[in-house]
């Protein structure tokens, strides 16, 4: 999975040694092609955005050849995507760039700008971005029968793990979003009056059948329509969360943009089907199986390059 460290240390050092080295480089060298995969060349560029790149994510130097090598895959993985007629759709790159500013707390702007001061284009990242999308959507369709995970497979895992897969269970929870509406720009004062009111909500609130309409009943409190989730979708803090409430009872209160929401427990059905036990053995099945699988293509597709070094 790719990451960029954006610790302000880690920026400062890139950008002072890194993007000087870059910006020190002749034009020349600078598009001066290495290497020709099937056709696509690789250059001094290349080579230098996708080293720091690597950098970045690893808090490690690669040698040059490690470098060249990714590079390569890169170069095989969109090659052999295009003999079948598959191109990733440049919005689907762009989302994946934004997701990953999103889970770093800025913009796609900003992400941009931080890689650009750490001597490292955006097109660099999109173009790693590209390949591993490229890549992950080729595999999972060449190989789609050998990915699928039955439910056999999952209790044969937990066996084996010396697991009863009659613990696995999970819970599909129904629950409603009670928000009390606390105005933007309220003091403390304010704040602290409304927490006294979701504990005076919450000791009243004994039934969903009662409750939810004692709720929307209150003055500044909004009831959201209901929204069902699995248990297996859930952080572990919010399935502790849920897990400590009563059906028919409120959540403790969060601060929200909009106010003080709870959550109403109306519904918990019991599923052996799915549960955080089984998803996560599922999704290790799968990547297990997905590694081994695309291994060995890429080494068959490497075997089948035609790769020139200059």
């Amino acid at each position: 999975m790719l990451k960029v460290n954006l610790s302000a240390k880690h920026a400062c050092l890139i950008a002072a040694v890194l993007l000087a080295g870059l910006l020190a480089m002749p034009a020349a060298a600078v598009a001066q092609v290495v290497v020709v995969v099937n056709g696509a060349p690789v250059t001094e560029l290349d080579i230098a955005q996708r080293g720091k790149l690597m950098e970045s994510a690893t808090h490690k130097k690669p040698t040059r050849q490690e470098v060249i090598n990714e590079l390569i895959d890169d170069r095989i993985k969109i090659a052999k995507a295009k003999t079948y007629g598959f191109d990733l759709p440049q919005t689907e790159v762009d989302a994946a760039f934004e997701g990953m500013a999103k889970r770093q707390g800025i913009t796609a702007q900003q992400f941009a700008q931080y890689l650009d001061h750490s001597g490292i284009t955006a097109n660099a990242v999109k173009a790693r971005i590209r390949a591993e999308l490229t890549w992950q959507q080729l595999v999972r369709g060449k190989y789609s029968s050998t990915l699928q995970i039955g439910e056999s497979d999952i209790n044969s895992a937990l066996r084996s793990r010396g697991e009863d897969t009659k613990d696995a269970v999970g819970y599909v929870y129904t629950l409603y979003p009670v928000v009390i509406i606390v105005p933007a720009g309220s003091g403390d004062t304010v704040l602290e009056a409304k927490r006294r009111e979701a504990d005076n909500l919450r000791g009243r609130f004994q039934s969903c059948a009662e409750g939810l309409a004692l709720a929307r009943a209150v003055r500044d409190v909004a009831v959201r329509d209901p929204i069902t989730r699995n248990s297996a979708d859930l952080t572990p803090q919010i399935r502790d969360l849920l897990g400590n409430v009563e059906v028919g009872h409120l959540t403790t209160p969060d601060v929200t943009p909009q106010g003080l929401q709870m959550f109403a427990l109306c519904e918990k059905k019991q599923s052996a089907t799915d549960s955080p036990v089984k998803r996560e053995m599922r999704e290790k099945i799968f990547t297990s199986r997905f590694d081994s699988e695309a291994k060995k293509f890429l080494e068959e597709l490497r075997k089948q390059a035609m790769i020139e070094y200059k």
